[in-house]
């Protein structure tokens, strides 16, 4: 199933994504700027559809054409430590299909590849879609059907070879960001699949020496937070010759900026999904980031008439 912004399921077709497309492609007889976006959007790492339900209204209030949000829950992202993360992947891709569907059928996208939303682990489920090299067995190869891929604080740098692989987050996200890094690395399609990279920096974590000096100052609560994240941040992306690292609660800034890609950093986003939080999905986040994906979307667009390879 997929949801769409209405919050409705609706019925996807049960098959595997892949390069070709019959979907009316008339994009190409208007200019860019008149188009709207179909946006797809992929849940982060332990999250539920449902909680993306505020992002899918604020984009269509933006002015995307349609917003779906792929089914993954969080049993998946459990079961991905087993499993890997193929499954997670191959259902994106399906979501990928009906939404390019979607946009066939829009007066206002007409058939343009898609703009693919990814938060946290997301993201990266966007960037194994576009491989042209099998991942887990599967042969995904969706670059043409994506017209701008917009990360929203996801670990996009692996950690160095040699961490403690031991927790299984780090086995679900570690495999899909090396694999990444070799086969689709930064802004591989760049200009015909727009990138666009978002961090944040709310939240500064800080060596325990450094936090010790505080707590000896009288700062024990910060100085202990500090610490806390500090080590939430190497354990994502090691940093150890900074002082000081900022990043978004749980992925450094460093982390998330996909070298090549159009780079927003916000001052004030957690991780999030939240509701009482700013985060990424949040109206001011949004008017940050939102027009910086619109550009590249359309400019990739642009680049496709100019003789780029032939996609949707």
């Amino acid at each position: 199933m997929i949801w769409p912004a209405t919050g409705r399921p609706t019925a996807v077709p049960d098959t595997i994504i892949c390069v070709t497309t019959d979907v009316a492609a008339t994009w190409r007889d208007v200019d860019p700027d008149e188009l709207a976006p179909v946006v797809l959007v992929a849940p982060g790492f332990l999250t539920m559809p449902g909680w993306y339900d505020d992002l899918a209204a604020r984009l269509r209030d933006r002015g995307a054409a349609d917003v779906l949000i792929a089914p993954v829950y969080m049993p998946d992202w459990v079961l991905a430590a087993v499993r890997g993360l193929g499954p997670i992947t191959t259902r994106v891709g399906r979501a990928l299909l009906a939404a390019g569907e979607r946009s066939g059928a829009s007066t206002a996208s007409r058939g343009a590849p898609v703009l693919f939303v990814g938060h946290s682990a997301g993201g990266m489920i966007g960037r194994l879609l576009t491989s042209p090299d099998p991942f887990e067995g599967r042969t995904l190869n969706a670059a043409g059907r994506i017209g701008a891929l917009v990360t929203l604080g996801t670990p996009n740098a692996a950690p160095p070879l040699g961490k403690d692989r031991a927790r299984w987050a780090r086995r679900v996200g570690e495999a899909g960001a090396r694999f990444a890094e070799r086969h689709v690395p930064g802004a591989m399609f760049a200009p015909t699949t727009g990138y666009v990279s978002v961090a944040s920096e709310l939240v500064v974590g800080r060596h325990d020496s450094v936090a010790g000096r505080e707590i000896t100052a009288g700062r024990d609560s910060v100085a202990g937070r500090d610490g806390f994240v500090r080590r939430i941040y190497e354990d994502v992306y090691p940093q150890p010759d900074l002082e000081a690292v900022a990043g978004d609660g749980l992925i450094p800034a460093a982390a998330a900026l996909l070298p090549g890609s159009r780079q927003v950093v916000l001052a004030d986003a957690t991780h999030g999904p939240a509701r009482r939080a700013t985060w990424y999905g949040s109206a001011t986040s949004l008017d940050a980031w939102w027009p910086v994906a619109l550009a590249a979307w359309r400019d990739a667009l642009r680049a496709r008439l100019d003789g780029g390879p032939a996609g949707p």
